[in-house]
């Protein structure tokens, strides 16, 4: 038996082959540079986001974010299953070992009488008197099996078993990415809300005291019923609006606090909109950079690794396998003898099995295997091409965002001038409602459209981080910002 386990051995090794195409990544354009951007080595996707993200009360968010939102979790066990996988698809190479006893009892009586029945066959009924027993016992000190890699199929489910568990792991990376960026872009739409609630509770203090002095004028005859109307109507619309954004408020704090894993509650506020530190430049970096740093381009490649490895799985099916099993063990045919005097036994066993009727199945299964293979590399494609795209998106937000808000920024300081001169010439008689009317209307819809800029100019850096790969890793991670806890899978 050991010269045949040898005699295996040796073939095994000198066979060596897989089936199946080893993987190679597909030819992708990537570019030299970004349509609106010069390629440089910087990037601002090598911040981590700690560094990105400046404001305490975010940071903290975001800690707790990553410690108990529920997709992170089922991220991390995933990683945990498959790193598991790996382990089992691995000792499918080596011999299994196994041990086993068997135990009997037998025992016949004689002096049995036979009695009549319905059918033909009679039945026995056991005497008193006769009949003798017997005990034996069987023990297994080793049943080795061991199925040898021929044709490397073994060897390429593990290859697959590696690449899903890398893909999981990217996955990982992919969710924990995406979070970051919901949770921060959920916080500036909520500061922007808390700066438009602000911006209407103030203009509609103006509307109250304007509509009161409106009332005054009226009693003195001074202005007319109309003037009076128009004023309260525009009261009413800036409290209309007032309401909706506050319903928006806590609504987008139930959003956050579902990023958070928790219950709805109150969110805890840092730096106003305004105050908001972000980087003077936004840096894309390569384009080539994208395919090794995009968690979503990474984990599409290792998709794509791991069909490729069926391929080769399919077609080592198609041809024989050979399998070795070995059994040592110790046998009596009476219990006591078994101290005194067992049996042993030994046998080696040779099995060569390969597909006769199911070869054509066999056959269609690897066209299945290839024809997913091609799924998985126009995937990959697809998700480059998805990247570069939103990489140019949020290029041309953060460009045109910041471009607008300077505008804006300049038409509110003019009609703030403007409302100002128009409440002090209707104050003195020389303007009309009209012109009060119109100047604090346009001052409002000015600064409310002025403060969703500069909410969508934080939140454009932030798809840009995003689209870019970002900067996050647990290495980094837990050196880095020690507060924050995301469980890790083996890599």
């Amino acid at each position: 038996m050991r010269r045949l386990f040898m005699t295996a051995l040796a073939v095994l090794m000198l066979a060596g082959c897989k089936m199946g195409p080893n993987y190679a990544r597909p030819e992708t354009a990537t570019g030299e540079s970004w349509k609106l951007s010069p390629a440089t080595s910087e990037s601002i996707a090598n911040l981590p986001w700690w560094e990105l993200l400046k404001d305490p009360a975010l940071q903290q968010l975001i800690r707790t974010a990553l410690k108990e939102n529920q997709d992170v979790r089922v991220a991390v066990a995933a990683v945990q299953e498959f790193h598991a996988q790996v382990i089992i698809s691995r000792f499918d190479l080596a011999p299994s070992l196994e041990y086993g006893a068997t135990g009997l009892y037998f025992r016949t009586q004689t002096n049995a009488v036979p009695i009549p029945t319905l059918g033909n066959a009679p039945v026995l009924i056991p005497g008193l008197a006769g009949g003798s027993q017997r005990l034996s016992a069987e023990s297994g000190l080793g049943m080795l099996k061991w199925e040898l890699d021929l044709w490397g199929k073994i060897r390429r489910s593990i290859e697959a078993a590696q690449a899903q568990l890398l893909s999981r792991g990217e996955n990982q990376r992919l969710v924990v990415l995406e979070l970051v960026s919901a949770v921060a872009q959920a916080y500036f739409d909520l500061r922007q809300l808390d700066l438009q609630v602000e911006i209407s509770k103030r203009t509609l203090a103006s509307w109250h005291e304007t509509v009161s002095i409106s009332n005054i004028k009226l009693q003195h005859g001074v202005i007319s019923k109309l003037d009076l109307d128009r004023f309260e109507a525009e009261r009413a619309n800036t409290a209309a609006q007032l309401a909706d954004l506050e319903r928006q408020v806590v609504q987008k704090e139930n959003q956050l606090n579902l990023f958070l894993g928790r219950k709805p509650t109150d969110i805890v506020r840092g730096a106003a909109l305004t105050e908001q530190v972000m980087p003077p430049s936004v840096p894309a970096g390569l384009p080539s950079d994208l395919l090794a740093r995009r968690p979503d381009i990474l984990q599409a490649e290792q998709e794509l690794v791991a069909a490729t490895a069926n391929i080769g799985v399919a077609q080592a099916q198609r041809f024989p396998s050979f399998s070795l099993t070995g059994a040592l063990g110790v046998s009596s045919t009476q219990l006591s003898s078994v101290i005194i005097g067992p049996t042993f036994t030994q046998a080696a066993i040779g099995t060569l099995s390969g597909p006769l009727l199911n070869a054509t199945a066999l056959g269609f299964q690897v066209k299945v295997a290839e024809a997913r293979a091609e799924q998985a590399a126009v995937r990959y494609k697809k998700t480059i091409m998805t990247a570069f795209r939103e990489v140019e998106d949020a290029l041309i937000a953060v460009q045109k965002t910041r471009e607008q808000r300077e505008a804006q920024e300049i038409q509110v300081t003019s009609l703030r001038s403007a409302f100002t001169l128009a409440e002090m010439r209707y104050q003195g008689g020389r303007a009309s409602y009209l012109d009060l009317l119109t100047a604090q209307r346009d001052l409002y819809n000015a600064e409310l459209a002025l403060a969703r800029t500069r909410g969508a100019q934080l939140v454009s850096v932030v798809q840009l981080y995003k689209a870019l790969g970002g900067g996050w890793s647990p290495e980094s991670l837990d050196q880095t910002a020690p507060a924050a806890v995301v469980g890790k899978g083996d890599e």
